[in-house]
């Protein structure tokens, strides 16, 4: 019998020798001790991967093996969870908490896990040792610096699809069941901050702004409260915003993921994910109170990242003009009696990513006949394959999380926030443009192939702007 079961296990799995009624099965440097029925029945199958004999060592051996890996990628047959998720839920506990946890995979309810794109900055610092995989965050005073809502837009059907309305009291409402153990975890953070920005200083000298001591200080620095949101995606709301079945969304991001996130397709109970991209910032400036007032005037900018302009200063486009138009326009209102709002969304390079922007700037100054408002979006298109990836969708969320249904100065001039922010049931009663004097030198191509495109302006671009607008060449730089 020795001879015969070494014989179906050649080269894999070996038995040593009977025992009386034990065997002794050679698995890697260890000799396992087994009956001799189980050794018996082993020998009847190869030892191929996946047999009864690799099975039934996987089995014995889970709780000692550190480096095992369970795939979870399918329901429990006939599992509740412990934290079920009923989305629209008028109060937190009746919604229940997002549980994105890797060191309780019993308790999950959501795709995914917390962090965003930092998610994997943690998985790097786990690598390395530096940190525990199963830390959980003590969250002492952690709690929101102001409060926010709840507002009715919360549990209004399909308003909120892409954050979690209740992320921010997350800690506070759920501190009994993460004292006992629970990984639940914030998914939006309240603080408090100062804005120094050396422009409104310059607004200060010109008149435009005046020192109040409490707002705009004498140097220029401004109090503003700043929220954090990490993104929260309800994929039945995404697909319907997007006007697609859920089973296809689910599909195409597990498919343009490179199956990253096995759960889209095999777990339709999860129905909560936690992707891993950007989130938004946004910046009160005023008497937060003053959201719950329906009269109060709110004069908001709603931004998408540009990380050479806004930090850098790169004069190709007009994001930190704009950016700083907005911060001014938003504090000149605040101190006429309303509030002002700036969202920040991370969609860089039209969530293209810079490293595609910066292609097609090269394209764009290299093309024949040089950088023309003309082909200004056809560049970008033949790069990336479309326009703009931003799809405002999902961007009214944030406005909705704060209870905004009017919107008295939209600081913007694109018609696709526009036309998201009024499909969405935001009014909004003016559209402010960015004024000539502050479009940087390289930036009258972007403006007038914007202007051409349908963007708001006080007046419609000339046939002549369009054609005779070039920008420098890369040798000009």
């Amino acid at each position: 019998m020795e001879q015969a079961i070494s014989r179906r296990n050649r080269g894999w799995r070996r038995l040593i020798a009977p025992k009386g009624r034990v065997c002794y099965i050679r698995d890697g440097a260890r000799r396992v001790a087994v009956s001799l029925n189980v050794a018996l029945i082993l020998t009847v199958w190869p030892a191929a991967r996946g047999g009864p004999m690799a099975f039934w060592l996987r089995q014995m051996n889970r709780s000692n093996r550190t480096d095992h890996i369970r795939i979870t990628s399918h329901p429990e047959p006939g599992g509740k969870p412990r934290f079920p998720i009923r989305w629209g839920g008028a109060r937190a506990r009746e919604r229940g908490p997002v549980i994105g946890t890797v060191s309780r995979p019993g308790d999950r309810n959501a795709i995914g896990s917390h962090g965003g794109c930092y998610a994997l900055y943690r998985a790097l610092a786990v690598s390395a040792g530096a940190l525990d995989p199963i830390r959980r965050p003590d969250l002492t005073n952690t709690d929101p610096a102001v409060s926010i809502g709840p507002f009715p837009q919360w549990s209004e059907p399909d308003r909120i699809v892409s954050l979690d309305p209740w992320g921010h009291v997350a800690a506070q409402v759920f501190r009994a069941e993460i004292a006992a153990g629970a990984d639940i975890r914030p998914t939006i953070a309240v603080s408090k901050a100062r804005l120094d920005l050396h422009e409104m200083q310059s607004a200060l000298a010109a008149g435009r702004l005046k020192a109040d001591g409490e707002i705009v200080r004498r140097n220029g620095s401004m109090a503003v409260a700043k929220i954090a949101i990490d993104p929260v995606w309800y994929l039945p709301g995404i697909a319907q915003r997007f006007g697609c079945a859920e089973t296809v969304l689910r599909r195409t991001l597990f498919e343009q993921t490179a199956g990253m996130f096995p759960e889209l397709v095999t777990r339709p109970d999860m129905q909560v994910f936690l992707p891993p991209i950007g989130g938004t910032t946004i910046y009160l400036i005023g008497d937060v109170k003053k959201l719950a007032d329906p009269a109060t005037k709110i004069t908001c900018r709603v931004h998408d990242e540009c990380n050479g302009s806004d930090v850098f200063g790169s004069d190709i486009c007009t994001c930190r003009p704009y950016l700083i138009h907005g911060i001014e326009e938003c504090a000149r209102g605040v101190q006429a009696g309303g509030l002002g709002i700036i969202v920040y969304n991370r969609k860089e390079g039209r969530a293209l990513g810079e490293v595609t922007k910066f292609l097609v700037y090269n394209a764009r100054k290299r093309q024949q006949g040089g950088d023309v408002a003309s082909a200004y979006f056809e560049r970008t298109e033949c790069v990336a394959g479309v326009q703009d990836a931003r799809f405002q969708q999902l961007m009214p969320d944030a406005l909705h999380w704060l209870g905004v249904r009017r919107i008295d100065r939209f600081v913007s001039m694109s018609d696709m926030k526009y036309d998201a922010l009024v499909g969405q049931g935001i009014e909004v009663l003016e559209r402010v443009a960015l004024p000539d004097e502050l479009i940087p030198a390289d930036a009258h191509v972007e403006m007038a192939a914007k202007k051409a495109a349908g963007y708001f302006s006080p007046a419609p671009p000339a046939p002549a702007e369009v054609a005779d607008t070039t920008g420098r060449s890369l040798d000009k730089y």
